[in-house]
Parts: C-alpha cells; sequence; structure tokens
C-alpha cells in the first residue's frame, strides 16, 4: 500500500471516528434528555418524594420567578454560591413538574419595572452600597386565579429549609381556601364577652394572629363530633372532658386529623369562674391532661409534676418592692433548648415557657417521640402544689438537685396510633389509625397567654403589639406545619451544601482541650500560691508588716517561674495548631495537584509494562 493510500485511509478513519462521535452526541441528547445524576455528598439536587408528590399533584399551572439582583451581588461571592443552589433547586422542582411549575428568572436592575414587579410580589429589598440600591434574592409565586405567595428573602442560616419553604409556597397556591383550625379549650383564648369592660374581647394575641391565617372555628369541649371540614384540632388546657368528647378527638386522629395539643401541670392563665369564691379558686387545680388518649398513644405525662431548670431560669420580680430573682419554673429556652432540625422549633431566638410538664413515651410505644423544646440536664422535677403556693421564688433552690435529665417540654409524635376505646363499635368506628398521625404535643399553656410572648398597648384607641419572645412563631410554625398535607411534612429539613474542614475542627478542637487543660493548670498553680503566701503571712510575729518575709518571695519568685512556664507551653500548643493546619493544607494541595497526575502515569506505566510483558509472551 502506498504512502498516498495509507494517508486517504487514516483521513477517512479519522471522518468517520468524527461522524461517529458527532452522531453519538446527538442520539445521547435524545435518549438521555432531562436525565440527571447527582453525584454531591449530601444529594442536594435530589428531590425529596414529599416535593415530587406536592408538584406531581397540580391540577392548574404554577408561575415561580426567581428575584436575584445578580449586578449588585458581584462583591459577595457566598450569596452567589447561594443564588446558585437556589437557581438549580427551582429548576429542579420545575424539571419534576411536567410543565406544571412555569420558572422565571429575572435580574431586577435599579429603578426597572423589575424591581417594581419583585416589590409589589412581596419581596424585601435589602440596601447596598450607597447609592440607595436595593438588591433583592426572593421568590415570587402566583397561581391561575388572584392566590400569590412569596419568600421575601432568601436566608442562607435556612439553608437546611430551601426545599420545604419552595414546596410550601407551591402547595399553598394550589389550595382555594383557607386552612380550617378547629380550636377547643377551657381557657378564654378567643373572642368573647368581658364582664368587667362590658366590652367584646377580641381574645389572646396567640388567637388573633392565627385567625389572620387561618379559618379558626370553635369546636365546643362537649362535642360529640368534630366538625369533617377541620384540618387541623387545636386543642388548649382540656379539663375533665366526656368519654364522648374524647371519642370524637380519638376518631378524629385515627382519620388522619391533626392536632395540637397543650396540657398543663399548672395554667397561670385559668382564671376562676363568675360568681366562684376567690379563696376556694386558690385550692383548686390547675392542671390539664388527656390521660385516657395518652395512655392508647403510649404517652407518659404527669400532670402532678413541674420541671424546674437552673440554666434556663428566667429574672423575674416577684413583688415591685422585691429585688428581681431567678425563677426556676419559668424558663426562657434559647436556640440550644429547641430542636433545629424541624421546621417549627429552628431559627427560633426564645421560646418562653411558665410551670411547664413534660413527656416521655411508654416502654413499649410504637409511636416516635421527636423533642421540639428540652430542658438542660441542670434541671429537675418538684410537685405542682410547690409553684401553687410559692411566695418566694428563691425557696425553689434550697432543695433543688439536678437528675442530669433533660426533659422533653414539646414534642412531634409521630407512628402508628390504636383507638383508646377499644369496646366502641359502629359503622364509621376505627380501631387503629388510617395513616400515620403526626401531633405536636406542648406540656405548657402559658406558652400561648399573652404574658409570656407580648405586649400590648393601646395606642389611639388602637391596640399595638410588641413581641419580646417567639412564642407566637413557634404556635403559628406548628399550625401552619401540621395544617399542610403530608408530602409537605416529609420534606421537613435537607443537608446544606456547606461542607466544614471535618478533619481542620477535629485538630482545632485537640488543640483548644490541650490549651484549656494549660489554662486550668495555671489557675491551680495560682491558688496554691495565694493559699501558701497567706499561710506564710499568718504564721509571722509581724502579721501587720506589709513586706515580704525570704519564703515569701522564693514561693512568690516560684510562681512566677512556673507561671512563665505555662505560658510558653500555652504557646507552643497555639503554634503546634498553626503547623497542624498548614501540614494538612500542605498534604492536601499535594493530593490535589500531584495525586491525579501521579495516578495516572503510575496507571500508564502499569499498562505500557503489561502490554510489553504480554508482548514478549506471544513472541516466544
Amino acid at each position: 500500500m502506498s504512502t498516498f493510500d495509507r494517508r486517504t485511509l487514516a483521513g477517512s478513519s479519522l471522518l468517520a471516528l468524527g461522524l461517529l462521535f458527532v452522531a453519538a452526541v446527538v442520539l445521547s441528547g435524545s435518549l438521555f434528555r432531562g436525565a440527571r445524576l447527582d453525584l454531591t455528598a449530601n444529594k442536594l439536587y435530589t428531590l425529596s418524594d414529599g416535593t415530587r408528590n406536592v408538584v406531581g399533584k397540580l391540577e392548574e399551572p404554577i408561575n415561580v420567578t426567581f428575584y436575584f439582583s445578580d449586578s449588585l451581588a458581584q462583591d459577595a461571592p457566598q450569596l452567589r454560591t447561594y443564588a446558585s443552589r437556589v437557581r438549580e433547586l427551582l429548576e429542579e422542582i420545575a424539571a419534576a413538574s411536567a410543565g406544571k411549575v412555569v420558572l422565571q428568572v429575572i435580574d431586577p436592575l435599579p429603578f426597572s419595572e423589575d424591581e417594581d414587579r419583585a416589590t409589589a410580589g412581596g419581596l424585601q429589598g435589602v440596601p447596598i452600597g450607597s447609592g440607595g440600591q436595593n438588591m433583592y434574592f426572593g421568590l415570587a409565586g402566583s397561581n391561575s386565579t388572584d392566590g400569590v405567595a412569596a419568600i421575601p428573602f432568601f436566608q442562607p442560616s435556612k439553608e437546611a429549609f430551601l426545599e420545604y419553604d419552595i414546596a410550601k409556597v407551591i402547595s399553598s397556591l394550589s389550595e382555594v381556601a383557607l386552612p380550617v383550625v378547629g380550636w377547643m379549650s377551657d381557657l378564654d383564648i378567643g373572642p368573647g364577652f368581658e364582664p368587667t369592660t362590658q366590652k367584646v374581647n377580641e381574645g389572646w394575641v396567640m388567637y388573633t394572629e392565627l385567625g389572620k391565617l387561618f379559618e379558626m372555628r370553635r369546636q365546643e369541649t362537649t362535642t360529640k363530633q368534630i366538625e369533617p371540614e377541620v384540618q387541623l384540632l387545636l386543642l388548649v388546657h382540656p379539663k375533665a372532658l366526656s368519654d364522648d368528647t374524647l371519642y370524637a378527638i380519638d376518631q378524629f386522629v385515627l382519620r388522619g386529623g391533626r392536632l395540637l395539643l397543650l396540657v398543663d401541670p399548672h395554667a397561670e392563665a385559668e382564671q376562676a369562674g363568675q360568681g366562684v369564691d376567690p379563696t376556694q379558686a386558690m385550692f383548686e387545680g390547675k392542671s390539664s391532661d388527656l390521660a385516657k388518649l395518652f395512655t392508647a398513644w403510649g404517652v407518659q405525662y404527669d400532670p402532678a409534676q413541674v420541671v424546674l431548670d437552673a440554666q434556663y431560669a428566667l429574672q423575674i420580680q416577684a413583688r415591685p418592692d422585691a429585688q428581681p430573682t431567678r425563677h426556676l419554673g419559668i424558663l426562657g429556652l434559647g436556640s440550644a433548648a429547641l430542636n433545629q432540625g424541624d421546621v417549627v422549633s429552628a431559627q427560633l431566638e426564645s421560646v418562653n415557657m411558665s410551670s411547664v410538664g413534660h413527656f416521655q413515651l411508654a416502654e413499649n410505644a410504637k409511636v416516635k417521640l421527636e423533642p421540639l423544646a428540652q430542658s438542660s440536664a441542670n434541671a429537675s422535677l418538684v410537685a405542682v402544689d410547690r409553684i401553687r403556693f410559692l411566695p418566694d421564688p428563691q425557696a425553689l433552690f434550697a432543695d433543688f438537685s439536678a437528675t442530669g435529665v433533660s426533659y422533653v417540654l414539646a414534642g412531634r409524635l409521630t407512628g402508628p396510633l390504636t383507638t383508646a376505646f377499644p369496646d366502641r363499635t359502629g359503622k364509621d368506628h376505627l380501631a387503629s389509625s388510617q395513616v400515620d398521625a403526626n401531633i405536636v404535643l406542648i406540656a405548657d399553656t402559658d406558652v400561648f397567654s399573652n404574658r409570656l410572648w407580648v405586649n400590648v398597648q393601646s395606642f389611639f384607641g388602637k391596640d399595638v403589639v410588641d413581641a419580646f419572645a417567639s412564642n407566637g412563631d413557634f404556635i403559628i410554625n406548628a399550625v401552619d406545619n401540621l395544617v399542610g398535607s403530608a408530602d409537605l411534612i416529609g420534606v421537613r429539613t435537607r443537608a446544606t451544601s456547606s461542607r466544614p474542614f471535618v478533619a481542620v475542627e477535629a485538630i482545632r478542637r485537640a488543640a483548644d482541650d490541650r490549651y484549656r487543660a494549660k489554662e486550668q493548670e495555671l489557675q491551680t498553680e495560682l491558688a496554691e500560691t495565694e493559699r501558701k503566701l497567706t499561710e506564710l503571712q499568718s504564721a509571722r510575729g509581724d502579721s501587720g508588716s506589709t513586706l515580704l518575709s525570704v519564703e515569701q518571695q522564693q514561693e512568690l519568685q516560684r510562681f512566677q517561674d512556673e507561671k512563665a512556664r505555662v505560658r510558653s507551653d500555652l504557646r507552643q500548643v497555639r503554634r503546634q495548631l498553626d503547623a497542624d493546619i498548614e501540614s494538612l493544607g500542605a498534604k492536601l494541595k499535594f493530593l490535589n495537584i500531584a495525586g491525579v497526575p501521579i495516578l495516572l502515569t503510575l496507571g500508564a506505566l502499569g499498562f505500557a509494562f503489561w502490554r510489553s510483558r504480554r508482548r514478549r509472551e506471544q513472541g516466544a
């Protein structure tokens, strides 16, 4: 074969390979259109089944517009990275909706019509720079009617709830009416007539706020059936309910109805009824319970016990003429006491509770109790009578002894339930739950009252509300979450895109431990030296002299030498920490830069050696 023929053959082969490659690309693009492969460690771009079900049930298109001021975020790389995360998740949701979620992405330039539409859609602009420009980073949604919903601003700190928040917007736009919340209470939480003022009372602030978001329907405490339209039953301080009413609640939950239940060992908001002797009312119990249902559900709750907590105790002023003092029975729960993995309690700054009880599961319970709020380990239990007749809160410290147990003050109960009335029958009677129950339990009713979370002042005839705690958000989050579909509740939290340097953090923690140990050693030496100096001074005959004796001077010099040594060790610990981190960084750089080329080179050399050896064997 001539040189020309070989060149022609080689050129034809390359052309054929090129055409084959193009054909393969076109064919794969057609065959695998829409296919996605999520290779992230936490499956960040794999939608949960709950979200897929939410968008799969849409009957009409939902329009969502993602606004991000990309041109104004040039100097905010972390925000730009999170914006890419939000956009990619929205694209995944739109792709999974089969065209029912219509996504539009807009960069609202300052003083443009897009900026006006973003503001009208409910987004919140954040001032940036000195030119009066606002940056937008949110979501506006609408349906075919007049329904609108929005996420005013995507907060990076809430990334764990990103998918839930987006799915909630889509789910709310698919609803045609406000969710119905039935409420039943032995407290006057709702509107009513106030005999003392001869005026209509609008109810507690918590009830008023709920009424802005949901349709509130009262269910009498003597009812024998919960209204069929009720999606969530809000049960506050149930006292001495009849078996018929308990059975109505039992069957409501077994049919899949949601329940938000607040019981209390000592409901301080409970007022004596009209015409009741005040002295007699002082000795009447103010506890509430749902013992028959709790027993059937596998929940243990003692209405005669109150949780005391020395770590979360709030400071109060018992009397105008008394000094403020900490009250072990009135608790201010911060973020450490609230479950940051549940949408109900996450991101809350403080929730106040008073004379609160606790829940736990029975030994053979088939349900799961996930804490939403819990005490610290520096807590104990006390009889409710100690709280009822307490002239001085300081008295609670007298015999306080921490048990080392963190008590569940509020929790989410999930799982299969059985009826508390197995002897009853009937066409519609249920012996067990049709779907897994989803119940939020709170062992305090005072969390609902105004005094623990909000100040109400009259301003020109109108009530002005000023919240000083997150109780309102806690209750509204619980109601909002429970009235959602089971699919939406199933989304809950997801892993974040943040990937911390675990090895570096481990090195830092170990160094901090060594540092604290050295500091403790120094403090111990200091205390011991002060003790010896005091002993030497007291042993001197001229104890009134301010001059140091020889022994004291030697002891002081010894301590100063020891102090210098310990401080040198502390500096060495810090230097070693930096050295360990730099060493780890160098190893990572080497692996990232040279590791892959070295592996490829070794692989190529191994392959070449294998081929050479095989040829020699064939030649032999």
